[in-house]
């Protein structure tokens, strides 16, 4: 089966091609440089090129003409985007899974793809990344410790030295200062991009502030976890000052300024580089879930996920990879669209986080 990946020579696009090509599977990376993006990302002979513009009126057809069996979709960032690529390669007869965090985007694929999959009789997956794809395997496995869930808390921290990628970057802008609604004591509330900010321990790091961050979770885990009264997502930068001037940011906004951070982020981003070399390669994930234990008293499960030596962008990459092994086996078929729950246990990703030495442990608290 010929994988055609679209953001081929990005941050995760370039993880993601490698990977496949290790198995043997027929890849071409896609972007509108090839040439350039090969010579980059040191692709070998095993990962084929092509160029395609996702925005380019001839698209569809361009992407039917390498007659792809599956696409990966990685050109983010996802907030904003339409279902166009992944209708494209319906048509084109080819399965389909992407990296979206768009809370928008993944929320409503199902919706808005279900019928075109259904049709082409073909599997369209989205938010094939950490979320929410490991974060609700994770749930999933620790699920079953609780009577009752009330609470599910989950923060990713990245290692400052880690590549961040400019669309990684624009996605996270998008939301700063902007107002979304999280779940909070069983109630709806409305709260702002990297504002809410909160101290997290994390199990091989300490402690860093985290800041509230819009998320499909915050979405799909009220219904996926019937009864969660709780549910909110922050990320955990490594260097407090980095959240505060976010936050300032997002501050001018609520007030009306239009600062048009996202128009920065590669700028941004090469400024920011300069400073990694005072920061670390470890970076991690922490999901905490509260509520009563089987025996019905108080219960904090934490599972704590730590990543050396700059392997954490390796982790949104993970559920790509083996939904596209899956689809390959034959273990995923029929007609559907979806996002990346219940498709993928935590024990599937323990292979790739072997393979990246990336350890994880689970801690228990009665409180």
């Amino acid at each position: 089966m010929k994988i055609v990946v679209l953001g081929g020579y990005g941050n995760f696009g370039a993880r993601i091609c490698r990977a496949l090509a290790r198995d043997g599977i027929e890849v071409v990376a896609t972007g509108r440089d090839p040439e350039r993006g090969h010579r980059e990302a040191g692709f070998d002979g095993r990962v084929g090129k092509a160029r395609l513009d996702m925005h380019a009126p001839s698209f569809a057809s361009d992407l039917k003409a390498l007659a792809p069996g599956m696409v990966i979709h990685c050109a983010g960032p996802f907030q904003g985007q339409s279902y166009q690529v992944a209708e494209a390669s319906l048509a084109a007869g080819a399965h389909y899974i992407d990296l979206a965090d768009g809370r928008a985007f993944v929320v409503h694929f199902a919706h808005g793809v279900g019928g075109k999959a259904e049709a082409a009789r073909r599997v369209a997956v989205t938010g094939a990344s950490t979320l929410p794809a490991l974060s609700s395997a994770v749930v999933d496995e620790l699920r079953g410790r609780f009577k009752v869930l009330d609470e599910i808390q989950t923060s990713i921290a990245p290692a400052q030295q880690a590549p961040r990628g400019t669309a990684t970057l624009q996605a996270v802008f998008s939301y700063v200062g902007r107002p979304f609604s999280w779940l909070e004591d069983g109630s709806s509330r409305t709260a702002f991009g990297w504002q809410e900010l909160k101290r997290f321990r994390f199990a091989e790091f300490g402690t860093r502030w985290a800041a509230a961050c819009d998320v499909p979770d915050l979405e799909l885990f009220p219904i996926r976890y019937p009864g969660v009264k709780t549910v909110q997502f922050r990320a955990a930068l490594e260097f407090g000052i980095e959240h505060f001037v976010l936050t300032a940011i997002g501050g001018l906004r609520r007030l009306g300024i239009p600062v048009p951070i996202e128009r920065w982020a590669g700028p941004l981003d090469r400024l920011v580089t300069r400073f990694d070399r005072l920061g670390g390669q470890r970076g991690g994930m922490l999901v905490r879930l509260v509520g009563q234990g089987k025996d019905g008293k108080p219960l904090r499960v934490e599972w704590h996920l730590t990543a050396d030596s700059n392997h954490g962008p390796e982790i949104p990459c993970m559920a790509a990879i083996l939904v596209a092994r899956k689809l390959i086996h034959g273990e995923l078929s029929g007609g559907c669209a979806t996002p990346c729950m219940g498709l993928l246990s935590l024990e599937d990703f323990a292979q790739e986080f072997a393979r990246w030495d990336i350890h994880t442990q689970v801690q228990e608290f009665r409180t």
